[in-house]
């Protein structure tokens, strides 16, 4: 029966062809006439922002980091390894990326956006106020995206740093040469 079978299999095997299976020397059809020549990649940044415009961040963030051999880690490098990650939520990676942007070009407006975005979502509001303010400042008040952050900034700053309640009674107390504690009730 194991003879039979294996009988079978390379019968089979054996009317195989190789016509219109291709072959493994990476040679495919060849192109229509007139179409262009492709000898170098396209820039790792170029397909990044790309494929950031398209929402596909993850493989963005794979293709700035494959800009790092071409540019190395330049501002536009660590700004946008830093969005992709502000984008995959990946908030700590993120602002490391954008710390090191704004260090590096300290009047690069996106990345002090960015880093007030992440701020923000972080609630580190009165960091992201000042954030905002400084790439609202840099970029002459031109972006109403840039506009929009800095008064959500400012909001919540305030919010977060609203006066006690008038219901929450303090009392002084004297502990002695000058000293006083303050204890609420």
């Amino acid at each position: 029966m194991r003879l039979a079978v294996l009988g079978l299999v390379l019968a089979i095997a054996g009317c195989e062809t190789t016509e219109g299976v291709l072959s493994n020397t990476r040679e495919g059809i060849a192109p229509p006439r007139g179409t262009q020549t492709v000898t170098e990649a396209v820039d790792g940044l170029i397909v990044g922002h790309r494929l950031m415009a398209a929402g596909e961040f993850q493989l963005a963030l794979d293709a700035y980091t494959r800009a790092v051999s071409d540019h190395g880690l330049n501002v536009d490098v660590l700004s946008a390894i830093g969005s992709a990650n502000l984008r995959l939520g990946r908030l700590n990676q993120a602002e490391k990326f954008l710390q090191r942007a704004v260090e590096k070009d300290p009047d690069f407006v996106p990345a002090w956006n960015n880093l007030g975005v992440i701020q923000i979502n972080t609630a580190q509001y009165i960091k992201a106020r000042a954030s905002f303010q400084r790439a609202f400042a840099l970029d002459n008040g031109d972006s109403e995206q840039i506009r929009q952050n800095l008064i959500l900034a400012n909001q919540l700053a305030e919010a977060a740093s609203a006066e006690i309640p008038e219901n929450f009674n303090f009392l002084l107390v004297r502990r002695g040469n000058g000293r006083y504690l303050l204890l609420g009730q």
